[in-house]
């Protein structure tokens, strides 16, 4: 005798939430749009609050809403970023005067903000890395399309970029490693580490992140002729905007 297959039908929380992301890919819900409250979904499906919570939760914690206090839940749609971990880095790009991030956003908006240029004591682990004391941190925020997507920290030994267009506002055509180029520091090969993790509540704030989110961390090795190691660059990712491709020859 063959029993029949015993189907589970899903919690009515996840059912609900499938609705609702079903008509915010098809695009009945545009990004900006406010979803239903849980006051309306409860009425709706004649449902408990806590449910229409979990509902609603489900959708911020996929990244496709976020929670204004207040005011409600909004949909939330980004086109991710795809940042391509060679192309992005190659001579060819900063030797013609472009910046990384041209390759990163393709033709989309971006812009820099809270930017932050400072003398500082290296920490352990940077003082140890560019073999030097002090350091210029160069500290940004990018948005793309009006939303926060990345911090990032560059460090340089301070003997190597004092007085130079480095530790300016703005570096010029090609950004600091053309400017490390004119010095005869070129980068010639880079090493990043990429880990996973939740975001400080500084993180939160700077990048506007929904509860749940979590963040890429990025930590970038510079090295020019020799070895010699000429900066230390640490990015913080908003992980539901990026897509990281890496290439590699078999």
């Amino acid at each position: 005798m063959t029993e029949s297959p015993v189907h589970h039908e899903s919690p009515i929380y996840r059912r609900i939430a499938d609705r609702l992301r079903d008509q915010i890919l098809s695009g009945a819900l545009g990004d900006g749009d406010r979803l239903p409250g849980e006051n309306a979904l409860m009425n709706e499906y004649g449902i408990a609050r806590a449910t229409a919570r979990q509902a609603l939760a489900v959708l911020i914690n996929e990244g496709l809403a976020v929670p204004k206090r207040g005011s409600g839940v909004y949909v939330r749609l980004f086109r991710p970023i795809r940042r391509h971990g060679s192309r992005r880095l190659s001579r060819e790009q900063w030797a013609q005067g472009l910046a990384i991030w041209d390759s990163d956003t393709r033709g989309r908006s971006y812009t820099v903000d809270e930017v932050r240029i400072l003398r500082e004591t290296a920490s352990e682990h940077v003082g140890r890395v560019l073999g030097a004391e002090e350091v210029w941190v160069r500290r940004r925020r990018y948005s793309v399309d009006g939303r926060p997507v990345q911090l990032a920290a560059s460090f340089f030994p301070a003997d190597l970029v004092e007085g130079t267009a480095v530790v300016l506002p703005d570096t010029g055509p090609g950004g600091v490693y053309a400017r490390l180029g004119e010095l005869g520091h070129a980068p010639v090969h880079f090493s990043e580490e990429v880990r996973a993790r939740m975001p400080l509540p500084g993180e939160t704030e700077l990048l506007n992140l929904p509860a749940g989110t979590p963040v890429i961390s990025v930590t970038r090795v510079a090295f020019a002729e020799g070895g010699v190691a000429v900066e230390v660059n640490e990015m913080t990712l908003d992980a539901a905007s990026y897509v990281l491709q890496y290439d590699f020859d078999a």
